[in-house]
């Protein structure tokens, strides 16, 4: 089947009424992201046990690896996924247009308007094709925490290889901190994203089929 040909922003369309949403490569990159970062939070909290930064520990249930060794394992393999996989959406949502067109101009006035309507229950989804102010706000948080995530995690990884980055995020203790606070900002976006997409199932219905 022909389903057309890249428009001027950015999304394949099949005909004027149908257009695809969310392209092939979008939609692997999210599941693939999925899966990367689940491997690494499970695999982290193991490692995190190992020295614990609060008085506390996860459940060695709600943990990947089995050991230390294997949680260092797995959460390499993760990294990499997700370090790979991010590249790729970046350079794909800038090649094609898309990320202009998605997150941008994002204006105070109608980002205070749509977090005012959320609070409210009255943030409405009429169309699916453009993202409201508070999802622009919240789609560039994520990617920017994942890439604070990857940048902190090299210098927990490797201290004395990665200097500047170690002097720049205070020293290694300050390192694991911040990753970990990061890790834990990212968990409550993906709260946050599964609660509103409950609430808008067409959302995940989009995100597998794109359109």
């Amino acid at each position: 089947m022909n389903y057309g040909s890249i428009n001027n922003n950015g999304f394949k369309t099949v005909n004027q009424n149908h257009k695809i949403i969310h392209p092939l490569w979008l939609r692997l990159g999210h599941w693939i992201n999925l899966v990367a970062l689940v491997i690494m939070v499970l695999s982290g909290w193991r490692i995190y046990n190992a020295s614990p930064i609060f008085a506390f520990r996860f459940p060695d249930m709600a943990t990947l690896g089995g050991w230390l060794g294997g949680a260092l394992l797995w959460h390499f393999a993760a990294m990499w996924l997700v370090l790979c996989n991010g590249l790729m959406y970046l350079l794909l949502n800038i090649a094609t247009g898309r990320f202009r067109k998605q997150f941008f101009p994002l204006r105070l006035r109608e980002l205070l308007r749509d977090f005012a309507a959320a609070l409210k229950g009255r943030l409405t989804h009429d169309t699916l094709t453009e993202y409201n102010a508070v999802q622009k706000l919240a789609y560039l948080f994520v990617i920017a925490d994942i890439i604070l995530l990857v940048l902190s995690g090299l210098v927990v990884w490797k201290p004395v290889q990665f200097p500047l980055l170690r002097e720049l995020m205070g020293d290694y203790d300050n390192a694991r901190m911040i990753h970990f606070l990061a890790m834990a900002a990212l968990l409550a976006f993906v709260a946050i994203h599964v609660a509103m997409v409950a609430l808008v199932p067409r959302t995940l219905i989009m995100m597998i089929r794109g359109r």
